[in-house]
């Protein structure tokens, strides 16, 4: 036989083997990472180092909050559904309207106050140092939302509304 054709031979089988013994790899890692239900709480363990007993008072406290949350969320947008459905075919904003926004945006600060009471809770639940880390990124996140927002309207130096 010719040596070519003995190395050419070698090389397919080489890549056959290393093909399939990936293919069978990922499978086993895929099946693995499907079989294992994700947590949604692991971040929270990873970044702030929770122990078991740590993390079940928060997994008790984000799950007794979660109902909590969808409500509101359902309050806001059938609110919004309104407000949509008043502004149908509007050429002003009706008292209706005014009061339809007054009411969301009562509902969202209502949402924002029970969101920081929750990360409060969830603070109290981690070791004090951890809490604190904890507390003050949720609240940059619930508070800092419209922030970028409130400095490109206001009339702060540098800052001309709409600029």
């Amino acid at each position: 036989m010719n040596r070519s054709l003995i190395v050419i031979l070698g090389a397919l089988a080489l890549c056959a083997g290393l093909f399939f013994g990936s293919y069978a790899l990922c499978r086993q890692i895929c099946h693995t990472s499907m079989s294992r239900p994700t947590d949604s709480l692991d971040w929270l363990r990873q970044e702030f180092h929770l122990t078991d007993a740590e993390m079940a008072r928060v997994r008790g406290l984000h799950e007794g909050y979660l109902p909590k949350c969808a409500a509101m969320c359902k309050q806001i947008a059938d609110k919004k559904k309104e407000i949509a459905a008043s502004l149908t075919g509007a050429t002003n904003v009706t008292e209706l309207t005014q009061r339809q926004l007054g009411e969301l945006a009562s509902l969202r600060a209502q949402c924002q106050s029970q969101m920081i009471q929750h990360f409060l809770e969830v603070s109290q639940a981690m070791p004090p140092d951890q809490g604190k880390r904890y507390f003050a990124e949720m609240k940059r996140i619930t508070l800092g939302e419209h922030e970028q927002v409130e400095k490109s309207m206001s009339d702060s130096p540098g800052m001309q509304h709409g600029h």
